[in-house]
């Protein structure tokens, strides 16, 4: 048998299809049909028709929740997800699909009420369904839709019966429509969203769309209503704005002055509560009163310029895939707001309605993205590509029309995208062309149109920041991407926003501060979207039953893009990564500079909100330990403006650190943070220069004489030159270390920048770099061991097999009072032609039946922190267990750095870092594994059971950039080959 014509047919749908309309809260009749359906699944999809048979013994079907994938039900019974991020999973065949396509039958059975309203039309609805499916009842075949993400209502109204009604839905994973699904996600069949079944009664409501608009303190109402005749008289309340208008026709409904009305913005989404009536149902709503518009190369809501503080949102959940949980996407969008995002692009489909009302709630702007991604086509050069097919054009249209139609009410849209990475054609055209003329009050935008034939404002992903600065400088003359000369002019005339930047795949990313310095200071340029939102692991167990978060090539994929869908601000898990703080900071509303004249300027940097929800505390601390505190005076600051604020004297110590710390915290409780909660934070040294010590300095050794056997220096045990005991515990080192366990962007070829990190090749990853020249693998050969009274000295040569390239590592112990001096000299060979991934001495702290369980120290914290990922970094006094010291990324790799370390203890050792010559400090990483072990395991749970603690005191580190998918390390922030020094002081 072969496989249904319809699954080589381009079309997006077929039978007795509804035209798309507005997702309303309505009064009429609905019955919710999730809930156990039957289902059975077959390898293919030739297959007979007799799911539809009224008379078929289903007893043995298994059932199967719906909304539910099926990949995620039965612990692998019925398949396993695949994730591809441009792959597609099947032969690039256009229109066709394989015969080997699972496909899902689900039957279930419902009772039409009796009660429903006599001539109602009855509509089936289902919200989402992954990829194809046909639908019966009663034996009858209803239709055929397509479009996994977009809402589908069928007119059953002829074939639905009074009492038991049969319904039955065979679902295909694959079908032509899956060539337009290619969305960098898991690919996730079955019926996910709702399924619901409707009355429409005669004199009801078709539709209803109520544009609103907002200037000069003023609102009002657009509306449209679609219904028939005997549906007048319609009515409009508005209770909380005293507004009710009645049209006895459709002729009288026309706009409606609403008068003085606070706009919704992301700030401050004001809604009011709406209904509109007709003789037979009501329907209700929420408006927000504002308006879009682009002004030159502006993009202005109610006027004001907008800056976007995005995130890239897939629906994902650990075990429920897409399926929607309201709760936790209440939770998903609070913690965005806490951490200072206040945008969504909706990747790279509509999310369910419900999270769009949410946004409305809470406060997003959002890029309302249409169901649309093409992506697999790109590496063929884009040949059969079907953006510019013909043939294509109407399941274009249709994805369009129904991402429009449903959302079209929310005020926190701001902008519709046509799709993503489906390269250009007609028929985006087209969709542009149906929304321009559909919507007048939204802007269209598709990063693709690089030449701006047909969208409104210029979006690019991953450019770098010399190119975007470029792009937001006037005048310039350099060439844009893909564009002639002259489209690059007018690219240049419009906004431009960053659909997608700094990709935060497992540690990262870094640079954010730059792009948004780049805001500050031109104005063309409106910010972007982080991508992305959350890591989207899948809750697995081995075979042993030990937990972990799968990803492509764990379900034994044929093809597959391995851990490229863990690239989240947010793990799996909802654990916020440290990038995540990272972001907050960057992105903080309030911006804080301080003066040497006693004051603070508090720049309020919000679109339109003052700052009156707002409390400004203060505290100074020495080394850490808070003298004093109290709250600012500070008076309203409206959006864009500055106050300078005096502050109050601070208690100075003379010989400890003085440290102010400011912080806007929310002076009481919103929706999604509590009363205290920290919006913005800066730090100020106050400390008296210089900064008087009565530590002894280190006394010039004098009289060297080789060394050998066992040697006793302080509480420092050696034995031939290498440390064996340190303060009474066996410990080993220091070992020179220039490896760490390449992060996902250290991995990444993506991009390099001419003038970036010396050595970084185009589409070559600086991890493969470093393995190449051995920097994982280096061995020791020791010239030279001399002691001296008081001191010992140490000089050894570190190099890899197969290299010529070498370091010379000078170790210099010195007791200085009752203290033990470690001073590392590093020095490089010439001819390194690559950047190192950090440069610094590992300590070993076997268990020997007191092992480490954690680390205190005064310096930066209390999370991570990079060279280009250090700005939300605090110092104080911190403390944390060896497992919160490093965070457990999906992929394991270099994490738990602390920078700028003044003081730490470590399992009863107690040291002081002294800053090299040029006054840097080192940083610190205390974990269970080596950089080699943690760099072999592909997950968590693979890494060894270890009996070792391992310190490693880093005089520097590589810095984090972006380059899974995006620029590399900034060269300020890359770590050239040079010679360090590392000053250590141990007890205290």
């Amino acid at each position: 048998m072969l496989a249904p014509a319809y699954l080589h047919d381009t079309a997006p749908g077929s039978g007795a299809r509804v035209a798309p309309r507005s997702w309303l809260q309505s009064d009429a009749p609905a019955l919710s049909l999730n809930g156990a359906w039957r289902f059975r699944l077959s390898p293919t999809a030739a297959l007979p028709d007799d799911v539809a048979e009224v008379g078929l013994d289903d007893s043995g079907w298994d059932e199967l929740p719906v909304p539910a994938h099926w990949v995620l039900q039965g612990d692998g019974a019925y398949g396993r997800p695949i994730y591809t991020n441009v792959q597609f999973p099947f032969p690039l065949d256009p229109p066709h699909v394989p015969d080997e396509n699972p496909t899902g039958d689900y039957r279930r059975t419902f009772e039409l009420p009796g009660d429903w309203p006599a001539g109602a039309r009855v509509v089936l609805r289902f919200d989402g369904v992954e990829s194809l499916y046909r639908v019966w009842l009663n034996g009858t075949e209803v239709g055929i839709a397509t479009g996994s993400r977009l809402a589908q209502e069928f007119d059953v109204t002829d074939v639905v019966q009074p009492g038991t009604n049969l319904l039955a839905v065979r679902v295909h994973q694959w079908s032509p429509a899956s060539y337009l699904e290619d969305q960098d996600q898991w690919w996730l069949p079955g019926i996910f969203r709702d399924v619901t079944l409707v009355a429409r009664p005669s004199d009801g409501l078709r539709d209803v769309w109520l544009r609103t608009g907002w200037a000069d303190g003023a609102g009002w109402i657009e509306p449209e209503v679609t219904a028939d005749d005997s549906a007048f008289p319609v009515a409009l309340r508005i209770p909380s704005l005293g507004v009710e208008a009645v049209w006895a026709g459709r002729s009288e409904v026309g706009r409606i002055e609403v008068g003085p009305v606070e706009p919704w913005t992301a700030e401050n989404p004001r809604l009011h509560d709406a209904t509109v009536a007709s003789t037979g149902e009501t329907v209700s709503l929420r408006l927000g009163f504002r308006s879009v518009e682009i002004r030159g190369d502006r993009f202005l809501v109610n006027g004001e310029r907008v800056v976007f503080h995005g995130m890239n949102r897939h629906e994902a959940h650990p075990v429920r895939g897409r399926v929607f949980d309201e709760p936790h996407a209440r939770e998903d969008l609070a913690r965005m707001k806490r951490f200072n995002v206040n945008a969504i692009r909706t990747s790279h489909y509509p999310p369910h309605p419900r999270l769009l009302d949410l946004a409305d709630e809470l406060g997003f702007w959002v890029i309302l993205e249409c169901d649309l991604e093409t992506h697999g086509f790109e590496k063929n050069g884009w040949i059969g590509n079907p953006s510019d097919d013909p043939a294509w054009r109407d399941a274009y249209l249709d994805r369009i029309e129904r991402t429009v139609e449903r959302d079209k009410n929310h005020p926190s849209i701001v902008m519709w995208s046509l799709g993503n990475e489906s390269g250009t054609g007609a028929n985006l055209a087209a969709m542009s062309a149906w929304v321009h003329a559909r919507d007048t009050g939204r802007p269209v935008h598709y990063e693709g149109d690089y030449t701006g034939d047909y969208t409104d404002v210029y979006s690019r992903m991953y450019s770098t920041v010399p190119e975007t600065e470029q792009i937001g400088t006037d005048g310039s003359t350099a060439p844009l991407l893909r564009c002639t000369p002259a489209q690059g002019a007018r690219q240049r005339t419009k906004p431009f926003i960053l659909c997608e930047y700094a990709h935060a795949m497992g540690n990262g990313p870094g640079a954010l501060d730059q792009y948004e310095a780049l805001v500050d200071a031109h104005p063309r340029l409106h910010g972007g979207f982080v991508w992305e939102w959350r890591d989207h692991g899948i809750l697995t167990r081995t075979a042993d039953g030990t937990p972990y978060y799968a990803y492509g090539g764990d379900f034994g994929e044929v093809v597959h893009d391995g851990n490229f869908v863990m690239d989240g601000m947010v793990l799996s898990d909802d654990t916020p990564t440290p990038g995540l703080y990272e972001f907050a900071e960057v992105a903080a509303p309030v911006r804080f500079a301080f003066d040497r004249t006693g004051g603070v300027t508090i720049e309020n940097r919000r679109h339109s909100a003052p700052t009156d929800d707002l409390r400004f505390d203060w505290r100074a601390e020495h080394d850490g330990r808070v003298a004093a505190s109290g709250v600012l005076a500070v008076p309203s600051i409206a959006a864009g403006s500055s106050v300078r604020v005096e502050l109050p004297g601070l208690p100075v110590a003379p010989d400890a650190e003085t440290w102010l710390t400011v912080e806007a915290v929310l002076a009481t409780a919103t929706p999604w943070a509590p009363e205290g909660h920290v919006v913005a934070s800066a730090q100020d040294d106050r400390t008296p220069r210089p900064l008087s010590s009565t530590a002894p300095t280190a006394p010039r050794v004098t009289g060297w004489r080789d060394a050998e056997g066992t040697l006793a220096l302080g509480s420092a045990v050696f034995e031939g030159g290498r440390l064996i005991e340190l303060a009474g515990r066996a410990v080993s080192g220091p070992r020179l270390e220039l490896f760490r366990a390449p992060t996902d962007n250290d991995e990444g070829g993506a991009y390099s920048d001419p003038a970036g990190s010396d050595g970084a090749v185009p589409g070559v990853s600086s991890a493969s770099l470093w393995r190449a020249h051995g920097l994982d693998r280096l061995v020791h050969r020791q010239v030279a061991v001399q002691e001296a009274p008081g001191a010992l000295r140490t000089l050894t040569r570190v190099s890899a097999a197969d290299s010529a390239l070498s370091l010379t590592v000078e170790t210099l112990w010195t007791l200085v009072g009752d203290r033990l001096e470690l001073r590392v000299e590093v020095e490089p060979s010439a001819g390194w032609p690559t950047v190192w991934p950090r440069v610094g001495v590992r300590f070993d702290l076997p268990d020997d039946g007191e092992p480490i369980t954690g680390a205190e120290w005064f310096g930066l914290g209390p999370r991570e922190s990079y060279p280009d990922s250090i700005r939300s970094a605090r110092l104080g006094r911190y403390a944390a267990t060896v497992d919160d010291l490093s965070v457990p990324y999906a992929r394991p790799q270099e994490t738990g750095h602390r920078s700028a370390v003044r003081e730490l203890t470590v399992g009863g050792l107690a040291l002081r870092a002294l800053p090299d010559g040029r006054g840097r400090l080192p940083g610190f990483v205390l974990t269970r594994h080596t950089p080699q072990q943690i760099a072999a395991a592909a997950h968590p749970h693979e890494l060894p059971a270890s009996e070792t603690t391992y310190l490693f005191l880093d005089a520097a580190q590589h810095g984090l950039g972006s380059r899974a998918c995006g620029p590399d390390v900034w060269p300020e922030f890359s770590l050239r080959p040079e010679a360090r020094t590392l000053r250590v002081r141990f007890g205290g």
